[in-house]
């Protein structure tokens, strides 16, 4: 195959994996606390026809050098975790991070999920709890006979009893925060697990050491800007245009070289 073919070839690749990051954006616009994703490109290795700096005469150099390119490929996805737009629901159980931080969420085989999801529900034992039944860390249970459910800025959860029993406080919800939280991985369910790439995490009380705040009664909206992600998505429909001409330009120019030959 003509190199040239191959090179384009790569950027049809390329491009195409970009679309379904920007298709998967797009179809989490409506998702709570969803963070969009960039696709990020790398050049290939180069074909070193001839060095910058060889020799060309016993007292001359060559002042550039002759490397071809081999393409292009897509090296990472990475997460950006800026804040989104804050949705007011009026629901107590509605939890959003004003800042950095996440929730931490107890999955079924015992390890620790992290998510920017803060949509509890209570379980039928009065456990606060994720959509998919999952239990917040620290466990805050609320009592049958709570009749509201204050969430501090700071994380304590306070229930006032009813029949005038007074405040009783539940516990306190801490916010876990990493060094590289781009290095998070995606498991679905709006839920992160933890990789040696974003270190462990730091669990902090909200408003301490540059952890967040919470906004109770508020969600956290997907940070995805539709505007953007179709701007987005024009350019990587033309950079694929672009790359299948090429492919074409080349199968034309040797074909006219079979024909003439």
């Amino acid at each position: 195959m003509d190199a040239s073919m191959w090179v384009a070839k790569t950027g049809l690749d390329a491009q195409s994996t970009r679309l379904t990051v920007i298709s998967n954006n797009l179809a989490n616009v409506n998702t709570t606390g969803f963070k969009r994703d960039r696709a990020m490109f790398e050049d290939l290795l180069y074909q070193n026809v001839r060095q910058a700096g060889g020799q060309t005469a016993a007292t001359t150099q060559a002042p550039t050098g002759l490397m071809l390119g081999t393409g292009t490929r897509i090296v990472a996805t990475e997460k950006i975790h800026a804040q989104g737009n804050m949705i007011n629901t009026q629901n107590a159980l509605d939890l959003a991070v004003a800042g950095e931080g996440m929730f931490q969420i107890q999955q079924p085989d015992g390890t620790i999920a992290y998510t920017r999801d803060g949509t509890f529900k209570l379980s039928n034992t009065g456990q606060v709890v994720t959509n998919s039944g999952q239990p917040l860390l620290p466990v805050i249970a609320v009592p049958a006979n709570a009749s509201s459910i204050t969430v501090g800025q700071d994380g304590i959860v306070t229930a006032e009893l009813f029949a005038g029993g007074g405040a009783q406080q539940l516990g306190q919800i801490q916010l876990a925060r990493f060094v590289n939280a781009a290095g998070l991985q995606p498991m679905g369910d709006n839920l992160y697990k933890e990789t040696p790439a974003s270190g462990a995490p730091a669990l902090l009380n909200p408003g301490t050491q540059a952890a967040g705040t919470l906004r109770q009664g508020m969600l956290e909206a997907s940070n995805v800007n539709v505007v953007e992600e179709m701007v987005n998505m024009i350019e990587a429909q033309r950079g694929y245009e672009i790359n299948s001409k090429a492919i074409s330009a080349a199968d034309g120019m040797l074909r006219f070289l079979n024909n003439n030959m």
